[in-house]
């Protein structure tokens, strides 16, 4: 028995120690609150992180928030998984750590996992989602320029994107493993719209809608059941 417990917890350090060393190495405990096994151990915690982590090797000047509990007008929040602000502009990502196949239309309210084993399964289309969280946020911030921000929904590798049908030029849905390619040649080919102050403005008056308390996040999730 002793020797089985040994192997299980060499197992466990195996698959977890270079996990440790990556989040050890990043902001997101500070910026998300998010312990490492709150972290690694919730499914879409951990693609927040692997997403948020990707971002902070970007060599241009750059902000990133996680976790946001932006309030809405009817009194309720919504909760951003990540935002990027940069020169080119606010970036809200939403980030759908999913397997199978997913099929999505910008157009229609739910989109389709399939799984292997041929079980389906229908989710609230995370364009539509994210358009709220970026109307909530453009409305805090005071944002009339709606070219300022970029809407991203980040898949799992673990996926593939059958058929998404995507019509607004500011949404992209792309998996994770591209996100690095796509963002960079986006902000290559985009205009330079803020200012590194204007950066830490925007930064520094969106920090009080993070790291939020017990209360916050207890209220926004009966909100959410409630609907």
């Amino acid at each position: 028995m002793a020797v089985i417990i040994f192997y299980i917890v060499l197992g466990m350090c195996i698959v977890l120690l270079p996990k440790y060393i990556r989040y050890s190495g990043s902001s997101y405990k500070v910026a998300s609150g998010n312990s490492f096994f709150t972290t690694v151990l919730d499914k879409g915690n951990y693609g927040e992180f692997l997403t948020y982590s990707m971002l902070e090797s970007l060599k241009a000047p750059h902000k990133l928030m996680s976790n946001l509990y932006i309030p809405r007008e009817d009194g309720t929040t919504t909760e951003l998984d990540l935002i990027m602000i940069a020169e080119t502009g606010i970036y809200v990502f939403e980030s759908k750590n999913y397997s199978g196949w997913i099929f999505g239309d910008e157009r229609y309210k739910h989109w389709t996992q399939t799984l292997p084993n041929k079980q389906k399964y229908t989710f609230f289309n995370p364009i539509w989602q994210n358009k709220a969280h970026i109307k909530a946020l453009e409305a805090v911030i005071g944002i009339e320029d709606k070219e300022l921000t970029k809407s991203y929904i980040i898949f799992s590798e673990r996926c593939t994107l059958k058929k998404i049908n995507v019509i607004s030029p500011f949404v992209r849905v792309i998996k994770r493993d591209s996100l690095m390619r796509t963002l960079k040649q986006e902000m290559i080919e985009s205009r330079k719209v803020l200012s590194l102050s204007q950066i830490d403005r925007i930064y520094f008056s969106l920090k009080q809608y993070t790291l939020a308390d017990a209360a916050t996040k207890e209220a926004h999730i009966e909100a959410i059941k409630a609907k």
